[in-house]
């Protein structure tokens, strides 16, 4: 049975995105190493020594992902390419646009009306591997449904002040067992936890 993990790149106080949805420094340690990883056939990075030995497995184990329809659209479906996995999840109420599903006729994108709909997609598209949900609003919804078995969390030495939280709407107290992985990168902290049931 697939596992969830809800993760992203996130500033020092706890923010995805500035509240324009820029990312700002937060992605500048995808281009300051020398190893090159790859979270699918499309594109690649240089990173640090330290950042590919732990990013790469991940992406590697990733078969799923669930993304907002914000995301999706922001991104322009990042070209019928998933950022990592097989497959990619959209919750949204509306369907795809037309005019991109007829220049990507083959991407492998479906569509869920709810995040409890999407992340049970995502999991029989999983496998046995990961399903990958994205931090921020669809993340925090399937966190606050008790849906999230891990968390991880890409740490840039920023503070941001205000923004799209990694947790999205989510209040209230939700306990995580000991980080089982910590990993210094050059410009980022690689952090995963299993969250407590």
């Amino acid at each position: 049975m697939a596992r969830v993990v809800m993760q992203a790149v996130v500033s020092v106080d706890g923010y995805i995105a500035y509240p324009d949805g820029s990312v700002g420094p937060l992605f500048d340690w995808y281009g300051n190493g020398d190893e090159t990883v790859r979270p699918n056939d499309k594109w690649s990075f240089n990173v640090s020594r330290a950042s590919a030995a732990y990013v790469q497995p991940f992406w590697d184990d990733v078969r799923c992902t669930v993304i907002g329809r914000h995301l999706f659209d922001i991104t322009d479906g990042w070209a019928g390419v998933p950022a990592a996995g097989e497959h990619l999840v959209v919750v949204t109420h509306r369907p795809l646009p037309e005019e991109w599903l007829a220049r990507f006729p083959d991407a492998p994108f479906h569509t869920a009306p709810s995040v409890e709909a999407g992340i049970e997609l995502a999991k029989n598209l999983a496998g046995d591997g990961l399903a990958c949900v994205t931090a921020g609003d669809v993340g925090g919804q399937a966190f606050s449904a008790g849906l999230v078995d891990e968390v991880a969390m890409d740490v840039v030495p920023v503070v941001f002040g205000a923004g799209v939280r990694f947790f999205g709407s989510h209040t209230g107290t939700v306990l995580l067992d000991d980080p089982d992985t910590v990993v210094q990168g050059d410009r980022v902290l690689h952090l995963h936890y299993t969250v407590k049931r």
